[in-house]
Formats: C-alpha cells, structure tokens, sequence
C-alpha cells in the first residue's frame, strides 16, 4: 500500500510510518544564531526524502526564510570516507544525508559547511565558495574563534590556513596508529567528545590531542555486505584491555612553539573534556582515572604546558561512577557553573575563589545547563524540578539561586539552548510532535521556528483519528519500596476481550524511556493493530539520583531483569491484557535484556525480540564497561554473572535475533557467539540479519522488513490480537 493510499485510507502501516515526508513534521536540526542576532539559521529536512537536510537562514527584521545551501545541487554526491562514516555512526547521525552540521563566522556574514567530505562557504547572499576539493574528507572542520582561520583533519593530521587561502598540515605525519587532532573511539562512542582540537578564544594557540591506538588490541571486523565482504581491521579496547596511548599538545596555528600539556604521571588515564578560559590565558583540561571514580579539572599555561589541579570531584557514594557532563561554563571572572551529582542528584554548583555554593537543590535532576547571562547575573537550565516525566525549563539568580523560576508551560517536554537575550526553545507533547520557537530570556514566545501544526497539511493529520494517548502510572521494583514509572497506549478495546502486549524496553544506564514527549508513528501503527504498547523504566535510568543508578554496579543484567518482571507481573493483572501474551523487544542493551529476561523466567514472556544484543560484556568498550563493571581481571564473577551465551541454553521461548553483519558498536562477534551456542546446544531459535548494516539498522526499505518480520514471528506463534 502506498503512502498515499495509507493517507487516504488512514491506515498507519510500517511502509508509512518509515516514508517521506515524516510523520512527525519538519524535523529542523542544528538551529543557531548568527553573532549578531539577526539571523537565526537550521537545518531542515525535505518532504520527499525526510533523511536529506538543506541549511536554511531566517531573517528575523525581514520574517523571511531563505534556503541557503542546497545539500542536493552542490553535493557531489562522493561515498564518505570509512572515517567519517564511523564518526558519524558514533554521533548517531548515520542515517542521514546532505548537510548534516555547519559553523557560523566570527563576523556573521558566512556559514562553514561541510557536504560530502568538502568543505564550503556559504554566504547570505547565495555565494557559495569552495575551500577544499579532495579526495580524502575533511574531519571536524571548525572556523577559529575570531574567524581568521579553518582548521579540519586530513588523513591523521591537524591541518590549518587563512580563510580562503591554502590549508597545511601542523602536525607530524606519524605511523598508522598514530592520529592528531582526532577523538578516540571511547571518546567519539561513550564520552560524547567527538573532537580533538580547540582553538583559543583569540586564535593564537590550539589545544590538539595525538592518540596512538597500538596498544589497543585488533578487532577483525567483517563488513559482511550483499555482495561481497570488506575486512576492516578495527582497534576495539575491549573491556580490561589497552586503550589508547593520549597526550595533549599546545601549539601555534602555523603548529610552531609546541609544547606538550603534563597530564600527570599514570597514562592509564581519560582524556574527557578540553576548555579554554574566556581571557585565553589558561587551558581547562578533565582528566579522569581509568576507573570512573575520580575526576580531575587540571589548570594548564598555554605557554608551558604546566600544570596544576583545579579541583578534584569525587564519585558520589562508594561502589558508583561519575557521569561525564558537558553542563558547565567558565566565567569571565575565572570563577565556573559545574554540575555534580554530588548530593545524590544532578545540581549545578558556583565554583569561585577555592569555595563551592550550590545553587540548586532537591531530589530532582538538572538536565542541563543552558546558558549564563553574565550581565544580568541569570542562569538558566533544564530541569525535572517538577516531576521526573517532563523536562522544563527554569531560571536563577547567581547572586540569590534560593528562587528558582519556571519559564516553560505544564503539558510538554522541552528543550533549550541560547545565550543572552534569546533562547531557542523546543517542545513536544504525547499528542504534538515536536515544535521550535524563539523566545525572549524570560522564555516568552517571539516567534515560530517551526509550528509543526497538526493541520490540514500535516503528514501525520490523516492519521489523527487513531492516534490514541498513552496513560501513565507507577509500579514498586520487586524491592517493595522504589517507585517506577510505565506508559502504556492501549488500543480501541472491546469490553471482555483481552489483548496481546508489545513490551519495549531498554533497561540499561542512561535513557530514561518514559517520558511525556512524542514518540512517534512506530508505537500507533503497532497500536493499531491491536496490541498494547508498554514501556518500563527501571532501575539503573537517568534522572532519578544515584541511588536508582546505583543499584547496576557490578550487576548488570539482574535488577533490571528483576524491575522488568515486575511489569510483566502488573500487566498480567490487568483484565484487558492476555497474560499468556507478553512480548519483549530491545535493541542493544535492550537486545542483551530481551535474553536475560527469556533465561531468567521461562514461561513468562510469550516471546522475545533481541536486536543487536551485547552477549558477553568482556567483549564490549572500556568506558562504557569498566564504568559499571569495573575489568574482568578485577571482578570475574560479575562477568560471568551478567554474560548471556552461556544460559541461552535456558530459552525456551520463541526468540527472534536481529543483527546487522556490519556492526562496528556491538560487533557481529556478539550474536555468532550466541548463535554457535545456541546451534550447538539446539536451542531453536530465529534470526534475521542485514547484510551491510551497521548498529542502526534502519532506513525507507529496511525498517518496514524489519519491523514486518517481527510481527511475522510474533503471529507465527501465536502472539496475536483478539478475533
């Protein structure tokens, strides 16, 4: 059935909810302000190919948008380098095309566009300069602060030049392992850093990190395509294994007067963030121990290389982690806003002359630090102040933070960026996809970014009679006393009829699920076929304290499993729900949860969808590891615990394995270890695997096969809606 036969029909299929345009509207990206304020420009994606985005520029005087690159006729249109398609996978961005991120000049009259490995500057006239035409890509191209300058990575090295002019490498061409300017794999994949150089607030020096990978062991990856097979010989650190060796240079940007930056005597050590003071006369560096517990901010002379210890924040309680944030900002009069979660949740504290004032308070989470407004004395940030299930956004007094103010209105979830006078606002709802606006530093609507109306012309409309709202609720963890939260969408019911459950779940740290915020057309089409969607955040999510985080350490795949349970065991309560027809689906440590769960309790799932699923957490990153399971050589018996190969013997239930062969995240090694397992100990089970695909397998086509053959196994064995 055709898009438009679905639109007319108002029937939500998989080939609909994954077609262009999007259901959820424009979808704008990476919306910024010019320097000056006037020009507010983004990029938006395109109603007949939704993954494809154009930079735009508003005029804020004139109220006229204009399109100003246009991604498809100045593409070349050349296949990416393997680099850049793998940072972009780790900036999970690799479904996209066209313009995917851009940098405003120092003096607001042009735009740094990177498209299909080149480089480009765009004026607000239309002109369109070329910088660069080469074979190779340049990686993290950045305009220096004060505009003289472009700086990007080409094949290992920082390379530097006038704007319009000549670019040249300053760094050293060095061996194979040996990269400069460039984020490690940990960095680009768990630390959110995707880059490894930064410039100086008045472009006289550059922060550049050199990594050399040959200590990290060799993972032989097999991109395992349609046609054929390519061989990447991948440097994995692998938990409890090498990472790379890091150091930190300082140098002019002609790359003169180097000088390296003293990290310390360990190197076992992460480099996690890099900051220049606003007066550019010190460098901020974070340096943080290979096991999570201690974090360092390291004040270094850009001159020398010297330095010294800031402050030292500490992990909150014994037997957790410190969660690396990007929620701070240095101040003009040397003093810094820091986020901690210190006291047991994530607040912001005043950092100034040696002594630390904390500047919010209370069992609920800062999300993040919006801006500061030095002149005014304001901060303003992202916050769950008033209730774990929507993100608001609020605002305080430096000099008196006692008040704390909410600038953004009950009934959706929001976001916020900006600086100054203007904020860049974003919100959605259970029923409104997401919508932008600019407003005034009270958070005072200006004007529409993007409306996103659910109007006559809205892709989503036709289907807005079916659209069914989800209901929110609390269950206790099989501990009797913590509170989780679960969303549930039911659909149009007949009195006496029971239903099939469609159980989503992720379960691991981090994402927090269960949110009143769109969601999308996925969870309505599986709606509409008459199952009941259910999500469950357990314990070990985000943005309910350390205690609800904690209970993970060294103990992955069991209190999870536990929480999750319990759900199951609510819903089989329930009268409108068939008890006998509980499906699980994840995907990643989802996918790993959906095997813990059909191995732990036999018999209570129908069945099980495990997508991409990590098996056997030794085979799995540093970073994201040892955080919570310290190393195997350490703590062998909570890996062996946690590990899923070994008790798949134990799945009894149907069970359907979904991997793309092509996984560079969670490598394909993960799912032939299981599958070897499973087939040697005959266990049935079923699989669908993609050829070419990496960890995101998704796509026009591929989604809706995908997601077809999910309900095909489901209906297979008899998870199916009532006659």
């Amino acid at each position: 059935m055709s898009a438009e036969d679905t639109a007319e029909n108002g029937v939500l299929t998989f080939e609909r909810v994954f077609a262009s345009p999007s259901l959820n509207g424009s979808s704008p990206r990476a919306t910024k302000l010019s320097p000056d304020g006037r020009y507010l420009t983004l990029l938006r994606n395109r109603e007949d190919d939704k993954d494809r985005y154009d930079l735009w520029g508003y005029d804020r005087e004139s109220g006229e948008w204009t399109m100003l690159v246009d991604s498809e006729k100045l593409g070349s249109g050349r296949e990416l380098s393997e680099d850049e398609k793998m940072q972009r996978e780790r900036a999970r961005v690799g479904n996209l095309k066209g313009i995917i991120t851009y940098q405003w000049s120092a003096d607001g009259k042009s735009v740094l566009v990177p498209l299909d490995g080149d480089l480009y500057l765009a004026g607000l006239d239309g002109t369109v300069t070329r910088l660069t035409d080469t074979e190779a890509s340049e990686l993290n191209p950045t305009l220096s602060p004060e505009g003289g300058y472009v700086s990007f990575v080409r094949d290992r090295q920082l390379w530097t030049g006038e704007v319009g002019g000549d670019a040249a490498p300053i760094t050293p061409k060095e061996g194979e392992t040996i990269r400069w300017g460039e984020a490690e794999f940990v960095a680009q994949e768990e630390m959110a850093r995707l880059t490894g150089f930064w410039w100086s607030p008045n472009d006289d020096r550059i922060a550049v990190e050199r990594f050399d990978e040959a200590p990290v062991g060799i993972v032989t990856r097999a991109a395992i395509g349609a046609t054929g097979t390519k061989v990447y010989e991948q440097r994995y650190p692998a938990a409890g294994t090498p990472n790379a060796e890091v150091q930190l240079f300082l140098m002019d940007p002609d790359g003169e007067n180097r000088v390296e930056v003293d990290l310390g005597a360990e190197k076992d050590i992460y480099l996690a963030r890099v900051d220049w003071a606003p007066d550019g006369k010190t460098v901020y560096v974070q340096r943080q121990n290979r096991e999570q517990t201690v974090l360092d901010m390291l004040k270094v002379d850009p001159a020398t290389g010297a330095s010294e210890v800031f402050f030292t924040e500490n992990a909150a309680v014994e037997d957790y982690w410190i969660n690396l944030s990007d929620d701070y900002k240095f101040l003009d009069d040397g003093s810094l806003i820091w986020w901690s979660e210190r006291d047991g949740f994530g607040h912001l504290y005043h950092f100034k002359d040696g002594d630390w004032t904390q500047m919010t308070k209370g069992e609920w989470g800062v999300t993040s630090l919006v801006s500061v407004d030095q002149d005014k004395g304001l901060i303003t940030f992202a916050g769950k102040r008033d209730g774990v299930l929507e993100t608001h956004i609020y605002q305080i007094a430096l000099s008196d933070p006692s008040k704390v103010v909410r600038l953004t209105d009950p009934g959706h979830s929001y976001g916020a960026k900006g600086s100054g006078e203007t904020l860049l606002l974003s919100r959605s709802s259970s029923s409104q996809p997401p919508q932008s606006y600019i407003a005034d530093a009270g958070g005072e609507r200006l004007t529409w970014i993007e409306e996103n109306a659910l109007d006559a012309d809205h892709p989503y409309t036709p289907y807005l009679a079916s659209h069914r709202m989800p209901t929110y609720g609390t269950i206790k963890a099989e501990d009797g006393k913590t509170d989780l939260y679960y969303s549930m969408i039911t659909p149009e019911m007949e009195p006496g009829k029971r239903y099939p459950v469609f159980f989503s779940h992720y379960s691991g740290p981090g994402p927090q699920v269960v949110a009143k915020s769109w969601e999308g057309a996925l969870p309505q089409a599986i709606v509409d076929m008459g199952y009941i969607w259910f999500e469950l955040d357990n314990r070990g999510a985000a943005n309910r304290g350390v205690k609800f985080e904690q209970p993970l350490y060294r103990a992955m795949g069991g209190v999870e499993v536990r929480d999750q349970k319990a759900g199951a065991e609510f819903l089989k309560t329930l009268d409108y729900v068939d008890p006998d027809k509980l499906a699980i689906y994840g995907w990643s440590y989802g996918g790993y949860m959906t095997l813990k769960q059909l191995q732990a309790d036999p018999g209570l799932y129908a069945a099980g969808i495990s997508g991409a699923p990590v098996t056997d957490w030794s085979l799995y990153d540093t970073h994201y590891t040892e955080r919570y399971m310290g190393t195997p050589q350490d703590d062998a018996e909570a890996y062996a615990k946690s590990a899923a190969i070994e008790d798949s013997v134990k799945i009894t239930d149907p069970m359907l394995l979904i991997h793309g062969m092509a996984d560079d995240n969670v490598v394909f090694e993960n799912s032939t270890a299981l599958i070897a397992k499973m087939q040697g100990e005959a266990v049935p089970f079923e699989m669908m695997l993609y050829p070419g695909y990496t960890h995101r397998v998704a796509g026009e086509k591929i989604s809706p096969h995908m997601w077809n053959t999910i309900f095909d196994f489901l209906q297979d064995n008899g998870v199916t809606p009532p006659e």
